[in-house]
């Protein structure tokens, strides 16, 4: 069974006629041309189809495409500015801070997981800012630090097998202070 399917992708409108059975990822990568998210484990368990979904991690190779009818999607493609700061009908990509301190802290290694790195990352400290508590968030009356342990918890969905992890995690305090103004 076939479905029409509009979604705001990297802030770009698309219309998509796909079969109802499409996951997000599939739908992205082979119907959309949209390569940042990746095809990892393809069960949920990577985390490197990682995307933001109306801003809200989601790994997209376990939602149905029919199903985010509507929504807006931003890749780690999409996380970078393209306004036309220059005024020239140019469109400088500037790097959205997460991704400038993936760079600085060398994030990655073979650099497949890191788009779904990337957005995980986002959306875990939009979700951390909102206040919403972790498995190893201690207190859940007061204000939450944003500690090593709680960071690794927030990522837990998202696994490298480089071991990368050290430099993502410096890349995500270095966003985060950045972000909180440090």
């Amino acid at each position: 069974m076939e479905a029409q399917v509009s979604l705001t992708v990297d802030g770009e409108q698309r219309t998509v006629s796909i079969d109802t059975r499409t996951t997000l990822l599939d739908a992205l990568r082979d119907r959309l041309g949209i390569h940042s998210p990746k095809k990892g484990c393809d069960h949920g368990q990577c985390g490197s189809c990682t995307v933001l979904v109306d801003g809200r991690r989601v790994t997209s190779c376990l939602s149905l495409a029919v199903a985010q009818d509507g929504v807006t999607v931003v890749t780690a493609a999409g996380l970078a500015s393209t306004d036309d700061a220059g005024g020239d009908g140019a469109t400088p990509d500037e790097l959205h801070p997460m991704q400038r301190a993936f760079i600085d802290q060398d994030g990655f290694q073979c650099g497949y997981c890191t788009p779904g790195q990337v957005c995980s990352a986002v959306g875990m400290l939009d979700e951390f800012a909102a206040g919403a508590p972790s498995h190893v968030t201690e207190d859940l009356t007061g204000e939450t630090e944003l500690t090593d342990a709680e960071i690794r918890e927030r990522m837990s969905g998202n696994l490298c097998r480089c071991g990368a992890y050290p430099n993502i995690l410096a890349a995500i305090r270095q966003a985060a202070n950045e972000e909180a103004g440090r």
